[in-house]
Parts: structure tokens; sequence; C-alpha cells
């Protein structure tokens, strides 16, 4: 009669666990993002010296942890016991797991294919090339699959949750959103520059890549402030980026060196994405039930008009010399960028023609409409996972 006590008890203890591969997942991703900002920070401090560096190695671990992880995961649902963990899971190629452990596998696999593909790059086309060359792509794009995958993964385990247990899941799924929103604005960081933001270019790269994160994420989740946490996590990570990087030295290894640094290159300052978010939230939560071609173009009307109306004057303050400091991180210049460069005196590229302008902005508006109801439509797939 104990031992049949105390089964129930044990499996609703089992049922409580998140499992641990979740959870190895989030360190997977995180070490890969913050990876990626430190190779970023060693190219623009030190230039790309060897294949081996620390940066390297923290970004290629999310792909060992992905590919490893994922691997055990597959075969223990295979072939171990049918319990109700199993039953969770969907089939291919005659294996068992869940759906998101298939997209991580799969983006391992792309992750570590394109670790000597970059190195046979460089060797043959320079050693510090820009951030958009393909074997970067391809890194990227298994890195963007691992986490999706780590995303429905949680979600899985949430839409199956309740009480305590699901609340967890939520900050969980919460903050990986916020290491893929973290991961897509680093590929878009040639895009970012201060100087580049009273150009419509600027708008029309950054606002629909927001907009096709941070929609879907807000929709596929039961919190209110989704897009607003995301975007704040992401906030609170730059800025601890530019203000902890340059504490540590670096010296340039590759020539021509035109600004004497001796530590490391901060990011720039975060983009003010939290702001129009919380308006984002808003209006998903308000109008859930509009029509979704409506709903996508007001919010991504919305989106666009209040992002340009706070970050176009923050960008002036940002040239101007309040801003070069340690916070705000304007101080800090790459070693290979010349004096006479833009770049380097704080001053704007050369302005769009108003006709251009315009249409540049239009241009922005109708990617951001696409955007956000491509993100409103996975979203609600998202919403509806279960394995």
């Amino acid at each position: 009669m104990a031992a049949t006590t105390l089964n129930p008890a044990f499996a609703i203890e089992r049922e409580e666990t998140i499992p641990w591969y979740l959870w190895a997942g989030l360190i997977a991703t995180t070490s890969a993002v913050l990876g990626g900002q430190w190779d970023i920070s060693w190219h623009r401090s030190i230039g790309r010296d060897t294949f081996w560096t620390p940066a390297h190695m923290a970004i290629y671990l999310c792909g060992v942890i992905a590919g490893f992880g994922g691997g055990a995961v597959t075969l223990l649902r295979t072939f171990g016991p049918r319990d109700a963990q199993r039953e969770s899971t969907v089939g291919l190629w005659g294996f068992r797991a869940p759906l998101g452990i298939f997209l991580c596998i799969w983006g391992a696999v792309a992750m570590l294919t394109s670790a000597p593909f970059d190195n046979w790059w460089h060797n043959a086309y320079g050693l510090d090339v820009k951030i958009l060359s393909p074997p970067h792509m391809v890194l990227a794009l298994g890195l963007q699959t691992i986490q999706f995958g780590v995303l429905i993964m949680i979600l899985g385990e949430m839409n199956r949750a309740s009480g305590p247990k699901r609340q967890v899941l939520e900050w969980m799924y919460l903050y990986g959103a916020a290491m893929m929103f973290l991961a897509l604005m680093t590929v878009m960081m040639e895009n970012d520059h201060r100087s580049q933001m009273h150009q419509s270019l600027f708008y029309r790269v950054l606002t629909p890549a927001a907009l096709l994160v941070l929609t879907g994420i807000a929709r596929a989740c039961g919190n209110k402030w989704s897009a607003t946490i995301v975007a704040g996590i992401y906030s609170v990570v730059m800025i601890a980026l530019v203000v902890i990087l340059p504490l540590f030295g670096a010296e340039p290894k590759l020539g021509p060196v035109y600004q004497q640094i001796n530590y490391f290159m901060p990011p720039d300052f975060p983009l003010l994405f939290i702001v129009p978010a919380i308006l984002l939230d808003v209006m998903l939560k308000r109008f859930e039930r509009m029509n979704k071609w409506l709903l996508a173009l007001a919010v991504s009307v919305a989106f666009l008009a209040v992002f340009f109306a706070v970050q176009w004057p923050f960008a002036d303050f940002l040239m101007s010399p309040a801003a070069r400091n340690w916070f705000f991180g304007t101080k800090y210049v790459p070693y290979y960028l010349p004096p006479d460069f833009t770049m380097s005196r704080n001053e704007f590229f050369p302005p769009d023609a108003p006709a251009q302008f315009a249409i540049g902005m239009a241009t922005a508006l109708g990617i951001s409409f696409i955007c956000a109801r491509a993100s409103l439509g996975w979203g609600d797939w998202m919403r509806r996972i279960q394995r």
C-alpha cells in the first residue's frame, strides 16, 4: 500500500520538473550570443589573429551543446521506455524527439559546419571581413534555428503546464526570445550605427527585423508585456556590454592602426526598441481578435512611427559630447577607422533627398507590414504547440 501511495507523488514531482535540455538550450544560446558580441569586439579591438580565440570557442560551444544534447534526447526518446514524455514527441526518419530538438540538431550541424568554412574564408580573402559574409550567414542561420528550436521546446512544455511550472517556463521563454532578438540585432550591426540613424535605410532594415521577432514572440506568449520584456532584456544586456567590455585590455595586432586603443571595443548603445514594444504589447492584447491583416497594418504603422519619433532625436543626442562617456559609449572608436571618417567624427552620413527619404520610409512601412503579418502567423502557430 505504501508503494502505491508513493508512486503518484513521485509522478507529480517528475511532472513538475523542468526538463534538463531546456536549461541546456538556454545556456547554449546565451553562450553563442555573448560569444558573438565578444568576437565582434575582438575584431574591432585586436583583429582576427587566430581561429582559436575564446570568443570563437564560446560561439561554437552552442553547437556542441545543441548537437550532443539533442542527440542524447533523441536516443532516449526513441529507444527509452514509452513514458508520458515520449508521447510528447514527433517522429522523423524513425527517431522520436520534441520538434525543437530536431531543429537544434540541424542548427548545430550548420553552426559547426560554418567553423572550417569561416577559417578557409579568412585565409582566402583576408583576416578581417564584414559580418555578412557567407560563412557568417551559415553560422547565423544555424544559431537562429537552434534558438527557434529552444523556444518551441519551451512552448511545448509551457502549453501543457499550469501553475508555478508554467510561470517559470514563461520566463524561460521570454529570456530565450531575448537571446534570439539579440542574435538578430547582432547580424544587423552593419546598419545600426548612429551615423546612419537619419537615413531611411536604417528604418527600412531594422524596423521590419524587430517586428518579425517581437510580434510573433508576444503573440505566442500569455504574458501581456512579452515584447516589452524581450526588448528590455536586449537593452540591459547591450548596456552591460557597453560598460563592461572596455574594462578589459586589448591591443591591435593588424594594421593599419588609426586609433590607439588598449581596451576591448564595446557595441553601440542599444536601439530604443523598448518604447514601441510597449505600444506593440498594448495593441496586440487590446485588438487580439482583429483581422490579422488589419492588425498587422496597425502595429506596423504604430511601431515604425514611435520608433522613428524616439530614435531620430536620440541619434542627435548620441552625436553630442554629452554621450561621449562610459555609459553611452560613443567615445569608443575601432582601431581601423581613420580619424577623418564620418563615424570617427561623430557625424551623420549625408541625408537622403526628401523624395528618396519618403520612398524609403514608405518601403520601410511596406516591409514592416509583411513582417508583422508573417509574425502574427507563426506566433499563432506557436501558441498551439504541444510537442
